[in-house]
């Protein structure tokens, strides 16, 4: 991910919210500077909001996608809200290609009818008009990029702080934990998968290079908890087709890593080598904690991810009104110091979109179950970052 990785303006395009709603209950941008991010890395909003995502990455060990779990009425809600947002991508097509592998411009008007009515999906579970508009903004946040129709570990974690405001209000419990994280949130990932084939999201950033894939970093964290203690299944079993088919509808990380062999050519080896090197590590339990510490290096503790995310009253953050460096166009701060990737203004073509280009996509889209429910694991393979700390 890069500074391209999270750019919707929540002002830009007003959703269906009551006029006299106060501006300060719309969440905003609060992390511009490297002194900025220093500090949300030290603050208190910065522990609570890990400690949500280890409960969830906890939640899911040593279980299965299948097994039977609670879910309370909110969960059941963000369900049914998902699957909504599944059929309207199912009614707006994407306008046919001229032979572009960039982002579908279709994905503009999906974008804005989600937009439009979340404060209405939201407020059929949160009471209080204030709170519905405070947390769609962030659901809102959770779909990619409306202006450059791209989408990467910003956006997934903005969908995870709308899961996080749900749980401040006290609509999901710690009961709902194991169907949040296997369930709602491989639910949102079975979503995503849907418009990234349906509209050719594109990377945002320079080929996944703040994730472990294009677009996702949490499913294989997740995925890797779901093995954390399994006797038999090693992280080497990744490189087994008969496993991959068997298994992957029961584990993320399986169902993850089949889904980039369907997409990409080559060798794993070749197309996603940090995912190769995990592969060598001899137990999930070293993997998982791994992982953790990758995403709060690489996902919460990275400026040009960390400047779009937005903050409020769930997520107490202020700016120190300072702004060291330029803003461009897209909202991206360029400060004196900070790693500028070059994918700033360099669009990433979506593998998705090559592999339709060379008549693949239809079989991998069956394969993995788009046409029905939209269930489907999906990751595609990306490029290091750093070395990994695994040991």
């Amino acid at each position: 991910m890069s500074c391209t990785d999270n750019h919707s303006h929540p002002h830009s395009h007003p959703h269906d919210a009551p006029s006299s709603l106060p501006l300060d209950r719309t969440p905003t941008r609060a992390i511009l500077s490297k002194d900025d991010l220093e500090r949300w890395m030290h603050s208190d909003t910065q522990s609570k909001f890990v400690a949500f995502i280890a409960a969830l990455n906890d939640a899911a060990k040593n279980k299965k996608l299948g097994d039977d779990l609670h879910m309370g009425t909110a969960a059941v809600k963000v369900m049914g809200v998902l699957d909504t947002l599944e059929e309207w991508s199912r009614m707006i097509e994407p306008i046919k290609s001229t032979g572009s592998r960039f982002g579908n411009s279709a994905f503009i008007e999906w974008y804005d009818k989600m937009e439009q009515n979340a404060f209405n999906l939201v407020k059929e579970f949160v009471p209080s008009d204030e709170d519905a508009h405070e947390v769609s903004i962030y659901l809102i946040n959770s779909f990619g990029n409306r202006k450059r129709i791209d989408y990467g570990t910003g956006h997934e974690a903005h969908f995870i702080a709308f899961l996080y405001c749900l749980e401040k209000l006290g609509l999901l419990t710690e009961a709902d934990f194991p169907a949040l994280t296997l369930k709602v949130f491989w639910r949102y990932i079975g979503l995503m998968r849907v418009l990234q084939f349906q509209y050719w999201l594109e990377p945002a950033g320079s080929h996944g290079v703040w994730g472990l894939d294009d677009y996702h970093f949490l499913p294989f964290m997740f995925g890797s908890a779901q093995f954390f203690d399994h006797k038999y299944l090693k992280p080497k079993c990744i490189h087994d087709s008969e496993i991959l088919q068997e298994f992957s509808k029961d584990y993320m990380y399986l169902s993850c890593i089949a889904f980039i062999n369907s997409v990409k050519t080559e060798s794993l080896r070749w197309h996603s080598p940090m995912l190769d090197d995990i592969s060598g590590v001899k137990q999930w339990s070293k993997v998982n904690s791994g992982m953790m510490k990758m995403y709060l290096a690489e996902v919460l503790g990275k400026l040009p991810i960390m400047q779009h995310f937005l903050f409020g009253s769930f997520l107490p953050f202020e700016a120190s009104g300072e702004m060291i460096g330029e803003e461009d166009e897209l909202g991206c701060v360029h400060a004196m110091g900070q790693e500028r990737p070059a994918c700033c203004f360099i669009r990433v073509p979506s593998a998705i979109a090559a592999a339709a280009a060379k008549g693949q996509v239809g079989a991998s889209a069956r394969e993995f179950g788009l046409s029905g429910s939209g269930m489907v694991g999906g990751a595609l393979g990306g490029m290091r970052p750093r070395p990994l700390p695994f040991d």
